[in-house]
């Protein structure tokens, strides 16, 4: 009869040494589970329930949720403290946490349909409508009432922002506004927009703009949005399509009762009894103020003086204002503020939570800027062919996202009908976008916020792409045979696509003494010329322009005595190489890292 597992309580979020302590087993051993299942995570790095329960099973235990046991304790302890006559009503308490918020929407459409117009006669018409100085503060974000219901509007227009926001883990809005030009009808960049709130998986209300225009033919461009798959729900369809006019305010009393009624649908809620959390909008620094960052809360109850954590930034909050710069004491769910309090400006797109007190604000930020520096969190963990396989095997992949460019027209359509018929029992073949053209940055936005893998047919990738696909980590893939395109994408969902290495060279340092030390060696009294010295990389030996030797361990590398990471350029430090004892002055030590390609 087999042993039975034992079960191991575990919480949503943990670090790798707290699940090694949970087993009783060395952080070396988990972490070698976490890299052989594709996750580098160092020692102090949070990671989630799933990932843990994965190792936790592989390791011969069995895993089960905190959340859940803690939660069933408190129910029968509650049970036997209350009268039955009770139950109902604390059922009805427990469904009540959950509260309605007001709806957060974005504006996406074309750059010249009049996405700032209709924000701006939005805010004219609803904001200060009844204030006699109207709106005094611009804090990215605003509040309008109708009908006694609130709605809340980014005024950061434009699916660049939306998808940034997404690429650095904020979801922040809840329905998407499309504007489409009653006289121009669905361009390309509609058809960005669209895709980018798909993805998000946000509702659509399109707002038919400028029908007071004399060329303006509605009926034309709703053909157009149906035959996108947003067909009018005058036509039988699911997408309310309003006609409006930002010159003259026509229609805004339709379009904000489309929203409340998609709002509804939608099932909007948060909790706002708990501790304040959401997504920063805006950081930046006011003279005679200090850092001021302007909050969007999403769940809970943000409170002057609570302690925040917003990225790398920290701080207690001083003061709090609203978007008409009046002091309030709190914000809830779905309410835009700025605060005065923290230590430097925050990142758009950052993440905030309130934190029990400073101390632990401050070691949340110290742990997440060592991770920084160590460029643990910052290397992006990219989604890649090659592994995607291996990621449906753990079913943390059941759909393979594509963004497709292509050169012509005429080659749109094969290449998308190619790839979609690949889809099979196991996994779906998805495209989120596909166009003609070359490959460009908000492509590359695109799929980073959405997982999505890059794939170009006679079409390359233009500088700010490869830039930006370098820099957040998506893969880029470019073909100009249709067969070994669809060759490639069936290895990888077969798991047969072998991923393809290279060396990298990111430092190099001039040797300008060399030092003999007992029982250690030669060490390299250097100076770092480019780039980053760093310890976990491989060194390559070179003297009068020939390599010496390469693929060498570093043993250690010291400033002052003191051992570190890495050293950056402009710096000095000693440098010991595993078994090579011959440095000469003016030797070049080049530090290398083997990368996989990614384009």
């Amino acid at each position: 009869m087999p042993k039975e597992k034992q079960i191991l309580d575990v919480p949503d979020y943990m670090t790798v040494r707290e699940l090694a302590e949970l087993m009783h087993a060395s952080p070396i051993e988990v972490m070698k589970q976490l890299i052989a299942n594709g996750i580098m995570a160092s020692i102090n790095q949070q990671i989630d329930y799933d990932t843990a329960a994965i190792i936790i099973e592989e390791m011969g235990f069995t895993a089960r949720p905190l959340r859940e046991v803690e939660e069933e304790a408190r129910r029968v302890e509650l049970e036997a403290q209350r009268p039955k006559w009770r139950k109902e009503l604390y059922e009805a308490e427990e469904r009540t946490k959950l509260q309605r918020r007001p709806p957060v929407v974005t504006i996406l459409g074309h750059v010249d349909h009049g996405k700032t117009s209709l924000l701006d006669a939005i805010r004219k018409t609803k904001v200060a409508e009844g204030e006699a100085g109207g709106i005094t503060q611009h804090i990215g974000a605003y509040q309008v009432d109708h009908n006694g219901q609130t709605i809340t509007f980014l005024d950061t227009p434009g699916h660049e922002a939306f998808t940034a926001m997404r690429a650095r883990g904020a979801q922040g809005a809840d329905i998407a506004i499309l504007v489409v030009a009653a006289d121009d009808g669905v361009m390309p960049t509609t058809r960005e927009a669209i895709n980018h709130a798909r993805a998000a998986g946000v509702p659509i209300v399109v707002a038919l703009n400028k029908v007071d225009k004399s060329n303006a033919n509605p009926e034309v461009v709703k053909q157009q949005l149906s035959d996108l798959d947003l067909t009018p729900d005058e036509w039988g369809g699911n997408t309310l399509v309003v006609p409006v006019s930002a010159k003259t305010k026509m229609g805004l009393d339709n379009l904000m009762e489309a929203i409340l009624l998609v709002s509804e649908e939608a099932d909007i809620v948060a909790n706002p009894n708990t501790k304040g959390g959401g997504v920063v909008l805006e950081g930046r620094t006011e003279t005679g103020r200090g850092a001021i960052a302007t909050l969007l809360v999403q769940n809970g109850t943000l409170r002057r003086g609570d302690v925040v954590v917003a990225g790398l930034s920290s701080g207690r909050i001083k003061m709090m204002f609203d978007e008409r710069g009046r002091q309030i004491q709190e914000a809830g769910p779905s309410f835009p503020v700025s605060i005065m309090g923290l230590d430097t400006p925050p990142h758009a797109g950052d993440r905030f939570e309130v934190t029990k007190d400073v101390k632990e604000a401050r070691a949340l930020v110290e742990t997440r800027q060592q991770e920084s520096s160590s460029g643990e969190s910052s290397a992006p963990q990219a989604l890649t062919l090659e592994d995607f396989f291996r990621r449906m095997q753990q079913a943390d992949a059941k759909e393979l996202l594509l963004i497709i460019k292509v050169d012509v027209q005429g080659s749109l359509e094969p290449v998308v009908n190619s790839l979609e018929e690949l889809t099979n029992n196991e996994v779906k073949v998805h495209i989120l976008h596909a166009d003609v053209g070359n490959i460009t940055e908000n492509d590359i936005n695109l799929a980073s916020a959405s997982g999505a893998i890059v794939i170009g047919f006679n079409a390359e990738a233009d500088t700010m792409a490869e830039r930006a696909a370098a820099s957040v980590g998506v893969e880029i893939r470019t073909y100009s045979v249709i067969y070994q395109m669809i060759e490639e994408v069936q290895k990888a969902l077969k798991g047969m696509l072998d991923p393809v290495y290279e060396d990298k060279v990111i430092g190099l340092a001039e040797v300008r003494k060399v030092f003999k030390i007992s029982k250690v060696g030669q060490v390299a009294g250097s100076y770092i010329r480019d780039g980053i010295a760093r310890r976990n990389a491989k060194a390559r030996i070179l003297r009068n322009g020939k390599t010496l030797a390469e693929n060498l361990s570093v043993s250690s590398l010291k400033r002052f005595e003191e051992d570190v990471r890495e050293v950056r350029s402009g710096f000095e430090c000693g440098i010991s190489i595993d078994r090579f004892n011959d440095f000469h002055e003016g030797d070049l030590i080049e530090f290398v890292v083997r990368e996989r390609v990614l384009i």
